[in-house]
């Protein structure tokens, strides 16, 4: 909610993903990475595979974050509705599934505790401040193309999002992807798989640098999804970190108008390393809830008026 007379807050990012891989999951531990260091703000998530349990996973790990930072009770009361796409199966070899039934709390029971994932995204969008918002694509397309098909959706894309991101080779694939790349309105940067390739993410980091909780489901899904010990490709990690800081030089961008390709700088490759384990495994950071300014100057006439009265005790003192 935007409050007038406030400042701008953080990047809002719109992150739409098929969670098909241990990529998707490290790049949505760096968005709540983010979110803690207050450099980006979530706002939507949508599974488009339409995998229940990708939806759960997702849930959970979001409570895990607010509950790690305020505590069970507000975090099962504040939680934003996950979006996820209709009419798809999860795959018997889905990361989510070797997971087995959800052991963490999480507020999806069935697709009637999720939300249409086209709705969610312009409803998100229409709440952000002109130009402060920003979204990644990973996986299939259908939800953007349908966002797109929406009445005056495109209107509120040209007036809210200032940069799409998009894993993959930038080539349309099939109809979704093809009406996205074609006629998607604001600037967008692809990144393909060479990208993940060059850039591993560590598996040691598990053992060290999510050492702070014993039950991280992070570190729980990346043991669970193949084999240890191995590195993982980060092609969706590279375009959360993109997204969310594209001026900090970490790569390399092809020449072109509004849609560019990004380029791996092997000079940068030790510093976006060190940038994506910070951010998969940072601890929560406690969140104070946003208040109306009217609010606030009455909270602090308060403290102003206790102070006051101490210092009148102070003198009436003998």
């Amino acid at each position: 909610m935007q409050f007038p007379g406030t400042a701008k807050p953080a990047v809002g990012i719109v992150f739409d993903t098929a969670m098909g891989g241990i990529d998707d999951v490290l790049a949505l531990a760096m968005l709540y990475g983010f979110e803690g260091k207050s450099q980006a703000r979530i706002a939507a998530i949508a599974v488009s595979s339409g995998d229940l349990s990708a939806a759960q996973f997702c849930d959970a790990l979001r409570l895990f974050n607010a509950g790690a930072s305020t505590g069970p009770g507000p975090a099962n009361l504040h939680g934003m509705p996950m979006g996820l796409a209709d009419g798809g199966t999860a795959a018997e070899s889905s990361i989510f599934n070797k997971l087995g039934k959800p052991v963490r709390a999480t507020g999806i029971d069935s697709v009637k505790d999720t939300a249409d994932p086209a709705t969610l995204m312009r409803n998100a969008l229409m709440a952000q401040h002109d130009q402060n918002a920003a979204m990644v694509l990973s996986g299939a397309a259908i939800d953007l193309a349908r966002l797109l098909d929406m009445y005056g959706a495109k209107d509120w894309i040209v007036r809210k999002v200032r940069l799409l991101c998009v894993t993959g080779t930038g080539k349309a694939t099939d109809s979704a992807s093809e009406k996205v790349l074609a006629g998607w309105p604001t600037p967008m940067v692809t990144v393909g798989p060479e990208i993940g390739e060059a850039l591993p993410f560590p598996g040691g980091s598990m053992e060290k640098d999510f050492a702070w909780s014993t039950g991280h489901p992070v570190v729980d899904a990346y043991r669970r999804y193949q084999p240890m010990p191995y590195d993982a490709p980060s092609c969706a990690m590279a375009a959360m970190l993109y997204t969310v800081r594209p001026d900090e030089a970490y790569f390399k961008l092809s020449d072109g108008g509004k849609r560019r390709h990004l380029i791996f700088d092997a000079g940068q490759k030790e510093r976006v390393i060190r940038a994506y384990i910070e951010m998969a495994s940072a601890k929560p950071v406690p969140r104070k809830p946003r208040r109306p300014p009217d609010e606030k100057k009455k909270e602090e006439d308060k403290e102003e008026k206790k102070d006051e009265k101490k210092d009148e005790k102070k003198d009436a003192a003998p």
